[in-house]
């Protein structure tokens, strides 16, 4: 496996996956760990999303307001304080943090995303038992896109690139801080 992650299709058992023909992109990204303990569920997994950006993340997100600032698409820095950063946040559907709502969750996923004027994106975080590996689970991060119209075609060219290099880097920076975590508590 790659380092920040294999690319992969939409799993089959993920919400996102009954609406797939309805996307315009789509794309999906998987890593395992391990988690013998069995702690790490899909609450866990959507507030390390939140959690430790590096300051390339932080970086690539500030270029990505300042261009989709060009478009007129929302920034997080339009959310209202209470939406940014919120103590009490838990992951639930109808949950905002920063430009991210919580569209859906079950047990083993929490699809976010945003609805806007120029386009629709939704991102699923993905956690999958690996059958032949007892202990060892996978977390796939599965971006979709549904273009409105053709200025969100524009946006999103270009952005892809810096989606292609933010994703699999924020898998692995999710799947470190559970290692170290675990790692910590032995």
């Amino acid at each position: 496996m790659k380092s920040n992650g294999t690319s992969c299709s939409i799993p089959d058992r993920s919400v996102l996956k009954k609406d797939s023909k309805l996307f315009d992109y789509s794309d999906s990204y998987q890593r395992s760990f391990s988690d013998i303990e069995g702690t790490i569920d899909s609450t866990k997994i959507g507030l390390l999303f939140f959690s430790g950006k590096s300051k390339v993340t932080d970086i690539l997100f500030a270029i990505r307001n300042k261009v989709v600032g060009l478009f007129g698409l929302k920034t997080s820095g339009q959310m209202s304080d209470s939406q940014k950063l919120p103590d009490h946040f838990k992951c639930e559907p109808g949950e905002q943090r920063g430009l991210f709502r919580v569209f859906d969750k079950t047990e083993n996923e929490v699809v976010l995303g945003e609805d806007d004027k120029h386009l629709n994106f939704r991102v699923s975080l993905f956690l999958d038992r690996i059958p032949d590996d007892t202990g060892k689970k996978s977390l796939t991060i599965t971006t979709t896109v549904k273009f409105n119209n053709l200025l969100g075609r524009v946006y999103f060219m270009i952005v892809r690139p810096f989606h292609k290099l933010i994703v699999p880097a924020m898998l692995k920076g999710m799947i470190k801080r559970i290692e170290n975590e675990k790692s910590t508590k032995r």
